[in-house]
């Protein structure tokens, strides 16, 4: 019985582009929330405003298509 090859080269990049769409991901997330007027996370949570938080949610969504695209 032999031990299956372990091919380290598509897990190394697999972990490497996962951890750049992360980055890109979180770098963009702090730029839609710098440039808007209010506090996103305060007006989420202290506020209740469920309506914002949808629009962060379809927000981080559409951005991690867009990572994801790229990355692919």
């Amino acid at each position: 019985m032999t031990i299956p090859e372990i091919h380290w080269a598509p897990m190394v990049a697999a972990l490497v582009y996962a951890t750049l769409g992360l980055v890109i991901f979180g770098v963009a997330f702090v730029v839609v929330d710098r440039f808007t007027p209010y506090q996103l996370w305060k007006e989420i949570i202290d506020e209740k405003n469920s309506a914002l938080a949808i629009v962060v949610g379809a927000l981080a969504i559409g951005i991690s298509i867009i990572v994801s695209s790229a990355i692919r």
